[in-house]
């Protein structure tokens, strides 16, 4: 098969050509965790579908990343629709082609109702599209940048002194059975920034860095980060939706050849105690038609309300008040699960509150801007998000919240944090946002919550009630912790 090239505009017309040497496709969507789901396909059927769609059990809506099903049935999919079918339809500008698996075709596909053929409320890849859309129709365009922390471990031998498989699936084997510290990271110590650490896995580490350009998920910057074994890959600048795509993508091609290599990479956000978290920051600007930054003011603000403003535009200061002003109300959204709040502890580097600074590297909200960084380079960086989130949804809310602040002309309430003030200190000024995923869920579900206004109902119920069954699993859960803690003393 043909090695994957940059992709070409695809259309129905040039489909047969682009795979006549091909017999079958693979196509995916993102469920509401963010997880591909997919399948194996022939050549014909593909393009059978490839204009209407076809026909995808709506039971990916209806259960857990574990595949059980939600413990409270959802309005997508539970047992008195018949889990039905829902509609999938390939997004042609999707095409790549899978390096690691003989370079068979691939295509995203997006959900819709198959009555009406309206989006489907829980795709979180139809959310963001729609959330792009209407900064497109005042001829603009959102720019956006993803950057992941992960922590890598080696497959564990099981105990008769053979591996029985290279995959992770191996690892949640050894887990049932074994404490999650006995697993040992790809490299020990802290050292983050290391030219050496990569070389104890040089191939897997390579093989990544390449495999993401060939597969049109490109890394800017790959190094490792602080922590026994973590890794951090900045993905390259570009529209917001196919960094959607991209971000995805990236945790696959990781996954994958993790599998080759033997090694489990972990996004989840605090894999560890007492080490830092896991994040996902995204950047986002917003840019014209002719690609110019409109976060970039043009020239320096005499008289702003706060120094840290002094370049940004007034476009950029709606939208970052629209971010502080909703933030605590699509927080399930950015920290999705359990573990996403273990993260958001003081002192380990991650924003607890509605914070902003200049360069500030611990604030929920970094700005980036002259006179530290170039005027087309100036945006916005939302540290608030794990590697754990579904970058659809981040993206996706930070986009509806910034919009929300442009619309309404909203002001910065909140004064930044200086150099060396601490997120969560005296001189911080922003609320703490939510502890936990049930503090967070009650929040963002609320009648009058503003992720109601700016997503709806449907959405809000739905993806609100997975968030409920995830809490109501982890209150059942008996942890180690307890367990060690009482078994004799009490």
């Amino acid at each position: 098969m043909p090695k994957s090239q940059p992709s070409p505009k695809v259309t129905l017309e040039s489909l047969p050509e682009l795979l006549k040497n091909d017999d079958k496709v693979k196509v995916a969507g993102i469920d509401i965790d963010g997880i591909l789901r997919g399948k194996l396909m022939s050549k014909d059927k593909f393009l059978s579908v490839a204009d209407d769609g076809f026909g995808f059990c709506s039971v990916i809506f209806g259960w857990d990343m574990h595949d059980q099903n939600y413990f409270r049935e959802l309005k997508i999919s539970n047992q008195g629709n018949g889990y039905r079918d829902i509609l999938a339809v390939p997004d042609l500008s999707s095409f790549r082609r899978i390096p690691w698996e003989d370079h068979v075709p691939f295509f995203l596909v997006s959900f819709f109702e198959p009555d009406t053929r309206d989006p489907l409320s829980a795709c979180s890849r139809g959310l963001l599209k729609s959330a792009a859309d209407k900064w497109e129709k005042h001829g603009l365009k959102a720019m956006a940048g993803a950057e992941y922390e992960f922590h890598q471990y080696k497959v564990p031998v099981v105990q008769n002194g053979l591996t029985t498989e290279s995959n992770s699936s191996s690892t949640a084997k050894f887990l049932a059975e074994n404490a999650v510290n006995a697993l040992t990271p790809i490299t020990e110590g802290m050292f983050g920034y290391s030219l050496t650490r990569p070389i104890h896995n040089q191939d897997y580490y390579y093989g990544i860095f390449e495999t993401c350009k060939e597969f049109d998920c490109g890394i800017e910057s790959w190094h490792t980060e602080s922590g026994p074994g973590v890794f951090e890959a900045a993905l390259g600048y570009g529209e917001i939706q196919q960094m959607g795509d991209k971000a995805a993508l990236f945790k696959y091609v990781a996954k994958s050849l993790g599998i080759k290599f033997g090694i489990t990479p972990c996004f989840m956000a605090k894999p560890r105690q007492g080490l830092p978290g896991n994040s996902g920051h995204m950047h986002v600007s917003i840019v014209d038609n002719s690609g110019r930054n409109l976060f970039y003011r043009g020239s320096k603000d005499p008289n702003p309300r706060f120094p840290d403003l002094v370049y940004l535009s007034d476009m950029g200061r709606h939208f970052l008040a629209g971010l502080l002003d909703g933030l605590p109300d699509v927080m399930p959204l950015v920290a999705p699960t359990v573990n996403s709040y273990k993260r958001l502890v003081e002192n380990l580097w991650a924003p607890v509150t509605v914070s902003w600074g200049l360069e500030h590297r611990e604030a929920a909200i970094r700005l980036i801007a002259p006179p530290n960084a170039s005027a087309k380079a100036t945006r916005l960086e939302v540290r608030v998000g794990g590697a754990d989130a579904n970058p659809f949804l981040v993206l996706a809310a930070i986009l509806a919240l910034g919009r929300r602040g442009v619309e309404k002309k909203m002001e910065i309430k909140v004064p930044p944090l200086g150099k060396g003030d601490q997120v969560g200190g005296k001189s911080d000024q922003g609320v703490r946002l939510a502890k936990s995923l049930k503090e967070a869920n009650a929040q963002f579900v609320r009648k009058e919550s503003v992720a109601r206004e700016l997503f709806g109902d449907d959405f809000v119920d739905h993806f609100g009630g997975t968030r409920e069954h995830e809490v109501r699993l982890w209150d059942e859960a008996v942890t180690d912790w307890e367990v060690r803690r009482y078994i004799e003393t009490v």
